[in-house]
């Protein structure tokens, strides 16, 4: 059975905003070797379209190398975008989800294949209700934002956690991997 990872970056005080944080060429070769590793991301349409800044990288290259790849593999990942808004998208790599989240993700893990990465603050709000998530990895960036988006905002249930694995950053930043303790 395949996983679901909620992969995402933050700030010490707990902000998850795409714009806090400090990413470096270290942290995108990190995130690009990542998306190898599953088949899928899951966004909700306000990060689908944040992420769509991509694209333009792939169609104008930066400086910056490791930029370039993290945008070749998000454009190969398969992206599915749940919104009730949207109607179409044009990125090939990426569809409208047709059944609701815990009907898609309950199908998604019963499939064959790589894990299923969540990349979007409240799809992982959504799922950790649902007790879906077998998987956190938080990139917790050294600094403090002061504002924006916190990611564990309406959780009204104590759910614990045990950390399995770390991973350092020269910059400071650290991943702490985490899977849910089951009772």
């Amino acid at each position: 059975m395949r996983k679901i990872i909620a992969a995402l970056n933050m700030t010490l005080d707990g902000i998850c905003d795409h714009t806090a944080g400090i990413p470096d060429s270290e942290i995108h070769q990190h995130y690009t070797e990542l998306l190898g590793q599953g088949d899928a991301i899951l966004y909700g349409r306000t990060t689908y379209k944040l992420m769509e800044f991509w694209r333009t990288v792939l169609e104008n290259p930066s400086e910056e190398q490791s930029m370039n790849d993290f945008a070749r593999a998000i454009d190969k990942i398969q992206k599915i975008v749940f919104s009730h808004t949207l109607e179409n998208i044009d990125w090939e790599s990426a569809t409208i989800a047709k059944r609701d989240l815990k009907d898609e993700v309950l199908e998604l893990k019963q499939q064959p294949g790589k894990d299923i990465f969540v990349g979007s603050r409240s799809l992982i709000i959504q799922l950790l209700k649902l007790n879906l998530i077998d998987e956190f990895q938080l990139c917790i960036h050294p600094m403090v934002e002061g504002k924006g988006l916190y990611l564990f905002e309406d959780i009204n249930n104590r759910i614990i956690f045990k950390l399995v694995k770390t991973k350092t950053f020269n910059n400071g930043a650290i991943i702490l991997y985490y899977q849910q303790k089951k009772e």
